[in-house]
């Protein structure tokens, strides 16, 4: 044997050398250290009971923990709509001038006059500048809660999900300096006749 061929054992690695050779190679068996191995033997015992409670036994599947959670936050989130949808009078005193009715002008241009039509004289949404209400008394109070929370069934959208509460304050505003304009040509009057 060649010395560059001949093996080599350092001598506290003899006790590793294993007793077989496969085409003149030996190998020398490092253990894994105990850490690894605690880490795989764990892994395997751990997915065990993982896979018996959550597969074969009585564990909640993936689709019952996504309900349950989503559960929590749906409550949640309606509760944060209630609170957020009561109307505040001193904010909607904050935007009820000149330069919010503007901005409220301005929003409803360019959000609602889809619905609404110019100066709200209505088409797929009703007319709101007559004396008639669908959803609402004609009211501030009244108003500012349909446009954040929509009237689905009506086809009026969440337009808090798209607005903010100052924007959606602001429209009211606007809203309501279209109350009792009778527009020419408006939509014919829907809901029950609000009296002054």
């Amino acid at each position: 044997m060649k010395e560059e061929t001949k093996l080599h054992v350092e001598e506290n690695e003899k006790h590793l050398l294993l007793d077989h050779a496969y085409d003149g190679l030996q190998e020398l068996n490092h253990p894994l250290p105990f850490w690894w191995q605690f880490t795989f033997y764990g892994g395997i015992i751990f997915a065990i009971f993982y896979i018996s409670y959550y597969i074969f036994g009585s564990g909640p599947s993936l689709k019952d923990e996504f309900k349950k959670d989503y559960a929590v936050i749906a409550a949640k989130l309606e509760d944060f709509k209630k609170k957020e949808s009561q109307f505040d009078p001193a904010t909607f005193a904050k935007f009820n001038t000149p330069e919010g009715v503007k901005n409220g002008q301005t929003i409803f241009e360019v959000n609602c006059i889809a619905c609404h039509l110019e100066k709200g004289a209505g088409d797929i949404g009703p007319n709101l500048t007559d004396n008639y209400w669908i959803n609402t008394k004609g009211t501030p109070d009244t108003n500012y809660p349909i446009v954040f929370n929509g009237v689905i069934a009506n086809g009026m959208p969440v337009w808090s999900e798209v607005l903010s509460k100052d924007e959606i304050y602001q429209v009211v505003a606007y809203v309501q300096t279209l109350h009792n304009t009778f527009i020419p040509n408006g939509k014919a009057p829907q809901g029950n006749k609000v009296e002054e």
